[in-house]
């Protein structure tokens, strides 16, 4: 099957660039590996007040406000498609069900994923003491000890969260110094509940059935020391969903795709929008302006 645009990825970018496709009557598909659609909106669970014109309470009523004003646009939508293969000569996409689609345009929304501590014990106790988000686990946390790993906004803003509820809090970093905006850093050091570790990393999560502790080290002594926890939450930043791109598109150091201006990459008809493409400044409002600035694009060169 032959289209005009081929979008990968469902999340806001993609969700505008399917919208702009409809807007400018360009015969569209939009492939998303997920059961629905949004992407990262889903894992938002605080509040979004910072979208112009509109406040939602978390990243899925955004996503419901999303979703219902492209429904009353015409493009083709498929979810659980889960690409193997992407030939970025012939603008073909090879799905793992077997099904091969191709297009004069291909638009990558693959977005971002949170990035793991890649320690022993962290898969076995996904949903077993380790949360997705204080905001929205925080009852999980009531009158236990829990441990956050990372030094930035989110790990701060967590640790603020976590401990209104939890026992004791305990913040680990792996350096000195945070990335967290001042007044974060100030109001955790201040808040009895919480306790912050750095120069110390996590080297496994320990248990039985469910967390029972974390194995530490400090990494300027060396020293390795148990805490006891049971609860953990892992926010050390995040990475894209590039794998399937390496060898094909232009990356950068960090394995984000290289654009221009109007989001086109190194291979003449195919276009990144979104956070996948956007290190600097990964907001929805970026993520929707991008996705309308590459099907412009795509139209005016049509």
């Amino acid at each position: 099957m032959n289209f005009d645009v081929i979008i990968i990825g469902g999340g806001a970018a993609g969700l505008s660039a399917g919208l702009w496709c409809a807007e400018l009557d360009l015969d569209a598909l939009l492939l998303e590996a997920e059961t629905e659609l949004g992407g990262q909106l889903l894992w938002t669970h605080n509040g979004i007040k910072n979208y112009l014109g509109i406040e939602a309470e978390n990243g899925r009523e955004l996503r419901d406000i999303f979703i219902k004003q492209v429904g009353t646009r015409q493009f083709n939508r498929r979810l659980h498609s889960e690409i193997s293969d992407i030939d970025v000569k012939n603008k073909r996409i090879s799905l793992k069900s077997g099904e091969g689609f191709s297009a004069q345009a291909l638009i990558i929304a693959t977005g971002i994923r949170r990035r793991k501590l890649n320690v022993v014990g962290e898969e076995k106790f996904k949903d077993k003491g380790i949360i997705e988000s204080g905001k929205r686990d925080g009852n999980l946390v009531k009158g236990k000890n829990a441990l956050i790993v990372g030094g930035g906004d989110a790990a701060f803003e967590n640790a603020l969260i976590l401990a209104e509820t939890a026992s004791e809090v305990t913040l680990v970093h792996r350096q000195k110094r945070f990335r967290a905006r001042a007044e974060f850093v100030e109001q955790v050091i201040n808040n009895p509940k919480v306790k912050i570790l750095t120069d110390t990393t996590v080297r496994e999560i320990v248990g039985r059935e469910r967390i029972e502790a974390v194995e530490l080290e400090n990494l300027d002594t060396k020293h390795r020391f148990v805490l006891a926890v049971e609860v953990v939450l892992i926010r050390i930043g995040v990475e894209p969903n590039t794998e399937i791109l390496r060898g094909k598109l232009e990356l950068d150091e960090q394995g984000y795709v290289r654009i221009n201006q109007n989001c086109e990459t190194n291979i003449k008809g195919i276009y990144a929008i979104g956070d996948v493409a956007n290190p600097i400044a990964p907001t929805v409002s970026s993520a929707v302006g991008m996705g309308a600035t590459a099907v412009k694009t795509i139209f005016a060169k049509c």
